[in-house]
């Protein structure tokens, strides 16, 4: 799920869709209107899943996708090795996902976890 907005109402820490990946907006650097054109936008983004840097550079009165970003909770009904099959809290669908080397310790069975879910993918999101 995701809605259009303008560039220029994007906001550093929010997410917006650049190369079809949900990405953090880490930096907005905006250019003052030429005397023949309109004011551009360089949006500086890390990816949420794969963590790699993007870039986006537009009009300020372009478009562009921002993705629903939904944070939720789920069980976890067992771990198999580096697998956790958990069951939503809200819905209570089950799902497995894989699990990050630096959550291994804090995963156990019978405890919730939230994850965070955008565009048909799933992540961890453990607080500490």
């Amino acid at each position: 799920m995701k809605q259009q907005v303008e560039v220029k109402d994007l906001k550093e820490g929010k997410y917006v869709i650049i190369d079809d990946e949900t990405c953090v907006i880490k930096s907005i650097t905006k250019s003052k209107p030429g005397k023949h054109g309109a004011a551009k936008a360089r949006v500086e983004a890390i990816g949420l899943f794969d963590g790699q840097k993007r870039s986006y550079i537009g009009s300020v009165a372009n478009k562009i996708y921002v993705p629903i970003v939904e944070r939720k909770t789920a069980q976890v009904i067992s771990i198999t090795g580096d697998i956790a099959q958990l069951m939503d809290m809200g819905d209570f669908s089950t799902f497995e996902i894989v699990i990050p080397d630096e959550y291994k310790d804090k995963v156990k069975e019978g405890e919730e976890v939230s994850y965070i879910t955008a565009l048909g993918k799933i992540k961890l999101d453990i607080r500490t």
